[in-house]
C-alpha cells in the first residue's frame, strides 16, 4: 500500500494521523500504549519486538498493535520515518 492510501485508511478509520522521525541510533524498551496503533515505514527500518518475536520493518511495510501491547522497539543507524496513526 503506498502512502496517500495508508493515510486515508486511517482517516477512513477514524485514526489521528502522525509522523515519526528518528534520526539514527535509538532503542525504546518495553512498554504500551494506551491506544491501537496502525503504521508504515516510510524510511529507513523499524524493528519491533513484541510476543517474544522480533520483525524488521522497512518502507511500505505496515503493522498494527492493540492499545496495551507490550512490546519494545529499535532502529539502526540510518533511523526511521513512520507514519503512524493512533485511536482510542
Amino acid at each position: 500500500m503506498d502512502r496517500q492510501n495508508f493515510e486515508a485508511e486511517l482517516q477512513r478509520d477514524g485514526y489521528e494521523v502522525l509522523t515519526n522521525t528518528t534520526p539514527g541510533v535509538k532503542v525504546n524498551p518495553e512498554h504500551v500504549h494506551p491506544y491501537d496503533v496502525k503504521a508504515m515505514v516510510m524510511q529507513g527500518a523499524l524493528t519491533l519486538t513484541r510476543d517474544g518475536a522480533s520483525r524488521t520493518y522497512r518502507p511500505g511495510e505496515s503493522f498494527a498493535m492493540p492499545r496495551g501491547c507490550l512490546h519494545s522497539e529499535s532502529y539502526g543507524p540510518e533511523g526511521a520515518v513512520v507514519l503512524f496513526g493512533r485511536k482510542g
